[in-house]
């Protein structure tokens, strides 16, 4: 058996929670490798809305194991407010629900450091959604962190401690003053003490030596899905730097976030907006700043589910979606979000950047960001139709397909599902995965 991955091909919010929602049945095991509570992964179902946030988005299918990975990090407070708003589905969170050790834990003073980097930046600032991802990661690579499995041992308060005082000491020097800062509407020490107390209930749930577990799991013939959190042109490595997350989004980070082998591999599923959406600072080629930019983020609903941030929004950027495939080796797409684009007369496509007003290029350059830099458009026409009550393939509208055959030559991958609407019924399948 190999692992298959599903991840966003895109600045992240691509819909990958429905997706691996949709997908659930077909696996026994969700995993997730990297990421933390900065991600935000929306499922609807049953005229109800969800979001996670580190908790695998197959929680709610009862016959199927989710594991949290070394990769993650985890911040405990906003893990136990997850399960507490999941506990009216019933959700066997002590069967279903495993946790690796070397898993990292967000400390509170993580969210103080985050903070306080971000404020020292003033204009550079990158919009961190100041979760304490980075610093917690930083910890990670500095051989400084407290991981998930470090709870387990009698003097993990002392270690928290001798941390903490580490962390306040690089606080100070950044002269940001924290006495009257709020975590999420919390003072540092009621933040603390809530930290503390979700640590106990963390402990009630099952903690696995994560490596191990799956590898036997492939042994014993089990299927599993990797599900990524942010998207590809947000990894650390080879997204659109400094604007970038603080893990590695692609295909690759399965292997050091889950602890299995490249050959473990299988399909590589991709995630794409029917058009392209991005929160907080960075450079965005095909963002619009004018009516039609407004009108995507009102029909698709363009806010953050993790910050609440308005979306910035643009046209769909096809060197951007071909360098996302080759990074990942994708073998299967999925287009979400076509319903939103049914109100316009004619669509426009990025197919290259044009640089110094002559030279075509059709891949992402060093420097996403350069003033020179100028996406080069084909317009297509659009399709005045309602998708989202379909239930057939074969009824999308002639527009939307030639639309959909047209991205799958320039990219050379097939689209295999077509999403129409937010739930998890309103999702066509062209070809099965």
């Amino acid at each position: 058996m190999k692992v298959d991955v599903l991840l966003g091909l895109q600045w992240g919010d691509e819909g990958k929670g429905k997706v691996v929602d949709v997908l659930t049945p077909k696996y026994n095991v969700i995993a997730r490798f990297q990421g933390g509570p900065n991600a935000g992964h929306t499922l609807e179902f049953d005229g109800i809305k969800h979001v996670l946030h580190t908790i695998p988005s197959g929680i709610f299918h009862k016959n199927s194991q989710n594991i949290v990975g070394n990769g993650v990090v985890i911040d405990p407070v906003i893990f136990v407010n997850e399960i507490n708003k999941l506990a009216s589905r019933e959700v066997d969170f002590h069967s279903n629900l495993l946790i690796s050790r070397k898993a990292h834990l967000i400390l509170p003073s993580h969210r103080l450091l985050d903070a306080a980097y971000e404020a020292a930046k003033g204009e550079l600032k990158i919009g961190s959604t100041l979760k304490g991802i980075g610093p917690t990661y930083t910890d990670k690579t500095a051989r400084n962190g407290l991981r998930v499995g470090d709870s387990e041992a009698p003097n993990f308060k002392e270690k928290y401690k001798s941390l903490k005082f580490t962390h306040l000491k690089t606080v100070d020097f950044l002269n940001f003053d924290y006495s009257r800062f709020l975590i999420d509407g919390l003072s540092f020490d009621e933040y603390e003490k809530k930290w503390f107390e979700a640590i106990e209930f963390i402990n009630t749930l099952k903690h696995i030596d994560g490596e191990i577990y799956i590898n036997q799991l492939l042994l014993d013939k089990k299927s599993i899905l990797a599900e990524g959190a942010q998207g590809t042109l947000l990894d650390v490595d080879f997204g659109s730097y400094p604007f970038v997350t603080s893990s590695n989004t692609v295909c690759a980070g399965v292997c050091t976030g889950l602890g299995i082998s490249p050959s473990r591999i299988g399909k590589v599923i991709g995630i794409f907006k029917a058009y392209c959406t991005r929160v907080g600072s960075g450079p965005f080629p095909t963002e619009l700043f004018d009516a039609t930019g407004e009108e995507l983020r009102k029909k698709g609903n363009e806010f953050g589910s993790t910050t609440g941030r308005p979306r910035r929004c643009g046209w769909l950027d096809l060197p951007a979606l071909k360098y996302s495939i080759m990074l990942n080796g994708v073998t299967e797409l999925i287009m979400m979000k076509a319903d939103v684009l049914s109100s316009f007369e004619t669509i426009n496509v990025c197919t290259h950047y044009k640089i110094n007003d002559e030279e075509l290029i059709d891949y992402v350059p060093y420097d996403l960001s350069r003033k020179d830099l100028v996406p080069v458009y084909k317009e297509m026409p659009g399709w005045a139709a309602d998708l989202t009550g379909m239930t057939n393939i074969n009824d999308l509208p002639k527009e939307l397909v030639s639309y959909i055959e047209f991205i799958e030559k320039e990219v050379g991958v097939p689209i295999a599902i077509v999403s129409v609407g937010p739930d998890r019924t309103q999702t066509l399948i062209r070809k099965e995965i």
